[in-house]
């Protein structure tokens, strides 16, 4: 599933070739996607609208429109919002079609359809939004980070660090990532953590996203920018999907588990 990286990386890439555009009737190619309202309410509520910013929340992807309401956008797990030629695109896993006044538009392609949109009303709360966490990347510090620990004492790290209502952003990938970084295994609690620890792996999270949007993404599957193209990120793992191989600090084969019921790739070398 795309992670906040591959998510920043699509918000980033079609800001400006949407912004202050004007929506057209979308092209509706599976109408389940739409999941508020219904989905000819819809079509109906976001033509002529303008998108007036592109923005993010966790995993997702927000189109704030001229009418006070916006666009909500969750890609699932193989999603991709792509910028491109509404009458050019046609194959078996385009969802839906946001063309806009004066040429091109936004494309959604879902394989396995899970990816959702919604569109907010002025005066709606879609509980998706309003039940997550503060964003790592933009609102999360170290003191947020040690509040937001102190509070669940019992938990085991890497299944909090993936709970959005928790913190909002993180997947399988960077959570594996960043506790390598930090040294940390995935199963220890955070009564556990030293305050050492713990400040090692804030600073690991926001190493691991920084260098993720840097490269654009980790294209391990489905992953696509908004120009279609894949992300890097997945050159530079350092455990995930690592399973076997040597672990590039120590040399001790990395290891796969199950925590939290999600595979987990750690070094028992590096991490303790």
């Amino acid at each position: 599933m795309p992670e906040l990286p591959e998510v920043e990386t699509v918000c980033q890439g079609l800001e400006p070739l949407v912004k202050n555009r004007v929506l057209e009737e979308p092209l509706l190619y599976y109408r389940d996607v739409v999941k508020h309202p219904g989905p000819d309410e819809f079509a109906c509520s976001i033509k002529g609208e303008k998108i007036l910013e592109v923005a993010r929340k966790g995993k997702y992807l927000l189109f704030f429109l001229s009418g006070g309401g916006r666009l909500v956008v969750h890609l699932g797990m193989t999603g991709a919002l792509v910028w491109g030629e509404p009458g050019e695109a046609r194959n078996e896993h385009l969802r839906a079609v946001f063309p806009l006044h004066g040429g091109g538009g936004m494309l959604f392609f879902d394989s396995r359809k899970f990816g959702k949109i919604r569109l907010e009303k002025p005066g709606e709360s879609l509980s998706c939004l309003e039940n997550l966490g503060p964003d790592w990347w933009k609102e999360v510090s170290l003191e947020v980070f040690l509040i937001k620990l102190e509070r669940r004492p019992g938990s085991r790290i890497k299944p909090l660090l993936m709970d959005q209502c928790f913190l909002c952003g993180l997947g399988n990938i960077y959570v594996d990532e960043a506790l390598f970084r930090a040294g940390i295994m995935p199963e220890r609690r955070v009564v556990d953590l030293s305050e050492k620890e713990k400040e090692n792996l804030f600073k690991a999270v926001k190493e691991t996203l920084r260098s993720g949007i840097k490269a654009g993404g980790t294209s391990t599957r489905n992953y696509r920018n908004a120009r279609g193209e894949k992300g890097r990120y997945q050159e530079k793992l350092l455990v995930y999907g690592r399973k076997g191989d040597a672990c590039f600090r120590c040399g001790t084969c990395i290891e796969r588990s199950v925590v939290g019921g999600r595979g987990t790739h750690f070094c028992p070398g590096c991490q303790a």
